[in-house]
């Protein structure tokens, strides 16, 4: 712990040590979803000894079967809505550390099944954290919100940590709901078990692997690749958009420094792109499709939507301060990697390349 205290005095960002995770018993909760896929590879690589709970992938192709995900980790298939199902797999586990990933995570499916969404998002996270609470293993835990939820003002500036929390719609807002009741298990009952939990806020996550319906990369590959033009809701809309290698390498240093000092580093932590790479919906479309090599034309979807943010930003200053977190991969560069992935034709050779080469990477 002494190294990585000297190392964060430094001014080049840091890499998840492969010394700290090396045998290390980790718990992903969301493991066969898009970026939970991609975190069992980077544990895989950095040596840890991995545990997922998760319900079967929800697309196909999904990136877990792709990337053989139940081969990279001790694999099971459970709900978080069940309490009695998720304190058998902690129990049997036995983990050290836990990544908490598992959610709905999409604004309009939240609009369609709102009690679903809280059930996962708020009753799960709960869930979890009693789990670990009980389990008497765990020290170190990172529980993954959002960026949408604060309470979006409108403001230009990024949000940052101790902005109100809100949210309007019921995903954005149930990740609010989460992020207290993180803090409410944190003061009642893990911080003084001398457990360090903190909660984690990313932006809008892009790369290789995600065919999740309504989300902008995966409706443009889909789009690209059947030579159609594609319908997007709000062209103008401007989002944090980032590799999501990016706030994944932040939530493992963020447990690294919660092992460090559990009471320290418990608290939200933003994970956000640099303020050149925020960039409009219309902006990503066409440098996708210039990565594509194809003369795109996008069109605006017809009809009424439920309600979007127009601008959501994140200031992550205090991530680059303390946890020697920053972002490594410019826009275009996220993008690129993007297109690449889903052009290759083995995906998990894909996938561990860019895993690879990301964490030997210096910062953007």
């Amino acid at each position: 712990m002494e190294n990585l205290a000297l190392k964060r005095q430094g001014a080049l960002a840091l890499t998840p040590d492969p010394a700290f995770w090396a045998g290390r018993r980790v718990l992903v909760t969301g493991h066969t979803g898009f970026k939970g896929s991609w975190l069992l590879m980077l544990l895989d690589a950095l040596g840890a000894l991995t545990t997922g709970l998760a319900l079967p992938p929800d697309t196909t192709p999904s990136m877990f079967d792709l990337i053989d995900g139940a081969t990279l980790c001790d694999h099971h298939v459970a709900d978080i809505g069940d309490a009695a199902a998720v304190e058998a797999i902690f129990a049997k586990a036995q983990p050290e550390i836990v990544l908490h990933l598992a959610a709905q995570p999409l604004v309009r499916a939240s609009y369609a099944n709102p009690l679903g969404t809280y059930r996962t998002n708020v009753m799960g996270t709960a869930h979890v954290l009693e789990a670990c609470r009980k389990v008497g293993s765990v020290r170190t835990i990172v529980s993954v919100t959002t960026d949408k939820c604060y309470a979006n003002d409108g403001r230009t500036q990024g949000y940052r940590e101790d902005a109100p929390l809100g949210g309007h719609d019921p995903y954005s807002n149930s990740k609010a709901c989460a992020e207290l009741v993180s803090a409410c298990w944190r003061d009642s009952f893990l911080g003084g078990q001398g457990v360090g939990l903190a909660t984690a806020r990313a932006g809008n996550v892009i790369g290789g692997g995600d065919w999740s319906a309504d989300r902008l990369v995966p409706d443009a590959i889909r789009a690209f690749s059947a030579g159609r033009t594609l319908e997007i809701r709000n062209p103008d809309a401007v989002r944090p958009w980032q590799h999501v290698l990016e706030p994944l390498t932040g939530y493992l240093l963020l447990a690294e420094a919660l092992a460090a000092d559990p009471n320290r580093f418990a608290q939200g932590w933003n994970f956000g792109p640099a303020a050149s790479d925020m960039a409009s919906v219309r902006d990503v479309v066409d440098l996708l499709a210039g990565h594509w090599d194809v003369t795109q034309q996008w069109t605006a979807q017809p009809g009424e939507h439920p309600h979007e943010a127009a601008m959501l930003t994140l200031d992550s200053s205090a991530a680059a301060e303390a946890l020697g977190w920053r972002p490594r991969l410019t826009l275009g560069r996220a993008l690129q990697l993007t297109a690449d992935w889903y052009r290759a034709a083995d995906k998990r050779a894909a996938t561990h390349a860019q895993a690879e080469d990301f964490l030997a990477m210096a910062p953007a």
